[in-house]
């Protein structure tokens, strides 16, 4: 069933996977298109599509290959503007009952893309981890500077005339592996997602995060074989969906559950929460012994 007002952005076409790589590298574009089938069939809001540093063409390709077998809306996903220039030519919003494309993602430095909105309407993904400090990207260390850079981002949208709404607006404010956090990002990140929800200029935006990016790096597995990754991204999410957070772009294969206060993931997260440095990545050590 998943958690009711979660929207999942399927993950699994992305050139990054490195199963997925293979199937770029193979030409097995029906394998692509039959990761897409089961991505709908299990529930993801939209599906990603993500063809790493292959020519734009092939990206325009494989956007109506995909959307001759959904008909969930697709995020398109790339650094590279004439590659998501394509992308966006390519995508038929009637294939998808109307809906716009995602467009991830727009940083502070990459601005321009915003203009690809004449090309075809879609909804931002904002990534606001970074901010423009003295003309050069600087990362956001606090909720405050992070909530700023959203704000900043936002603005420069409406700017540009295009008729962008706050729920057309996707935040991103970066999320990292917990496993290596000793910087505090997940105390950062828990606080930027409450300020951010709370701030009346926000009020309708969406949020999300690269869940697979908190377990990256841990065993999928306890030695006495009881599942892991699941449940500490759960613990994520059972922290964060009610302050704000309502799409992730993560696996329709795992179990994301809201959990109670006392489950062993919960104490887990707690513990990283109040504690700093090296500290926080020992609490998580221990959680797996």
């Amino acid at each position: 069933m998943g958690i009711k007002g979660l929207t999942i952005i399927g993950e699994s076409i992305n050139d990054s996977v490195p199963s997925t790589h293979a199937l770029f590298e193979a030409g097995d574009i029906e394998g692509l298109l039959e990761l897409a089938r089961s991505q709908d069939a299990g529930g993801a809001g939209y599906i990603d599509v993500n063809v790493g540093p292959r020519a734009p063409e092939f990206m325009a390709d494989l956007v109506r290959k995909i959307q001759e077998v959904t008909g969930k809306p697709l995020s398109i996903d790339t650094p590279d503007i004439e590659i998501a220039r394509a992308g966006l030519e390519a995508y038929d919003p009637g294939r998808a009952g109307g809906a716009k494309p995602l467009l991830n993602s727009i940083s502070p430095l990459r601005t321009e893309m915003f203009d690809l909105y004449k090309v075809r309407p879609f909804k931002p993904i904002l990534l606001v981890s970074e901010r423009v400090a003295g003309g050069r990207s600087q990362p956001c260390r606090t909720a405050e500077e992070t909530c700023q850079a959203a704000r900043s981002l936002i603005q420069q949208a409406r700017d540009t005339g295009y008729g962008f709404t706050n729920d057309d607006f996707v935040i991103d404010p970066g999320i990292a592996p917990i496993a290596s956090d000793a910087e505090g990002n997940l105390k950062r990140l828990i606080a930027a997602i409450e300020k951010i929800h709370r701030d009346p200029d926000l009020a309708g935006v969406h949020m999300s995060v690269g869940l697979s990016n908190f377990t990256v790096m841990l065993p999928p597995k306890r030695a006495d074989g009881s599942p892991l990754k699941s449940p500490l991204e759960s613990a994520f999410l059972t922290k964060a969906v009610p302050l704000g957070l309502d799409m992730v772009i993560g696996s329709v294969k795992r179990k994301y559950e809201l959990l109670p206060e006392n489950h062993p993931a919960m104490t887990c997260l707690n513990q990283v929460l109040k504690a700093d440095g090296f500290d926080a990545i020992m609490r998580v050590r221990d959680f797996y012994s």
